[in-house]
């Protein structure tokens, strides 16, 4: 089994007709589980280091990475988070079976990145080009996953129903909406904004939900098409 598009499926001939079975498009349970502690370990991971910060830290105006900074009270808490996160990452994109083999790449490769983050933290004075480099390629990487991830319902072996999270127009207006925030931090990075903090949380939670509607809207296509089958047999 595959990660390209078209060879997802288990295919059986039966001399005159080769049938497909759907169920390997399914996506497993572990990839549930992945892509909902994605955006729980970390936003409760910064929430939890930056309370650990003496002298009070503001998540408004102060970066996730400042948590994980070589100067950081506890930084391991914020560096493990992000190594937890990318793997999960890496984890959700392997168990996505229903979507394209490129966009699951794409999320794949966030997930590296942001363990690359982890392993590149910024200094007192200073933020290594290693952590700009990771940090930035995780966030487009992020951005970009939904639309490669999109299908058309034509690719979708029968009796697949087409995922709706996965149908372009939903996956554009995702993408769409991710560039917004990350455009949104990318504005207050340039300018020294006063919520610099506050827009990277934004993009950077959102970037760690989409997965998880994915999974979700995937899992509910499966268990429709497998109501729908379980009808018709008793038909």
């Amino acid at each position: 089994m595959g990660l390209g598009h078209g060879t997802l499926c288990p295919v059986t001939d039966t001399g005159n007709s080769v049938s497909v079975d759907p169920s390997g498009l399914d996506v497993p349970g572990w990839a549930l589980v992945s892509a909902t502690a994605a955006p729980v370990l970390l936003i409760g991971g910064w929430t939890i280091a930056a309370a650990r910060q003496p002298g009070g830290f503001d998540p408004i105006i102060r970066t996730i990475s400042d948590l994980a900074a070589l100067t950081a009270t506890d930084r391991w808490l914020m560096t493990g988070v992000f190594v937890g996160v990318g793997l999960c990452h890496l984890t959700t994109a392997w168990g996505l079976r229903p979507a394209r083999s490129l966009g699951r790449a794409a999320l794949a490769l966030g997930g590296i990145a942001t363990i690359g983050v982890a392993a590149t933290p910024i200094t007192a004075t200073a933020t290594p080009m290693g952590h700009t480099l990771t940090a930035g390629t995780a966030f487009l990487a992020l951005t970009v996953w939904p639309v490669l991830a999109a299908r058309r319902s034509a690719s979708m072996p029968m009796p697949m129903p087409m995922p709706n999270v996965l149908r372009f127009p939903v996956s554009i207006a995702a993408t769409g909406v991710l560039v917004v925030t990350l455009s949104w931090f990318a504005v207050e990075l340039s300018a020294g904004g006063t919520h610099l903090g506050l827009a990277e949380r934004v993009a950077a939670g959102a970037q760690a939900l989409w997965p998880l509607a994915v999974v979700v809207g995937c899992r509910w296509a499966g268990r429709a098409r497998q109501r729908r089958t379980d009808a018709e047999n008793l038909a």
